[in-house]
């Protein structure tokens, strides 16, 4: 690899040493900043949505969290789903009224 660099062709010209963005002339700065903003809601939305993803494996296994001993019906599944919504709940309200989640 070093052979490669040492003697290999090196024509480099302004055209070539231009960032390329799909044939169209590049528009500012291609090391510009993004707000801390957009970060912050992008993180908020990958948590809330995985934990929206977690539902699902519940909502298949809900009969079998629903029976309980002797074939009785029991609330122990929907109490745990219950508390976990509980918790996003908070969390969300608390994102919120941090005003963390709004666009000015």
């Amino acid at each position: 690899m070093a052979l490669a660099v040492l003697i290999g062709p090196k024509s480099s010209n302004p055209e070539k040493l231009k960032p390329f963005e799909c044939g169209s002339e590049p528009i500012g700065s291609p090391r510009g900043r993004y707000s801390v903003k957009f970060y912050q809601v992008a993180i908020l939305f990958l948590v809330f949505d995985i934990e929206a993803a977690f539902m699902y494996p519940w909502a298949q296994l809900f009969t079998r969290l629903s029976l309980g001993a002797a074939g009785t019906v029991s609330f122990f599944g929907f109490a745990e789903m219950m508390m976990f919504v509980a918790i996003l709940v908070v969390a969300l309200a608390y994102v919120w009224r941090k005003k963390a989640i709004g666009w000015d």
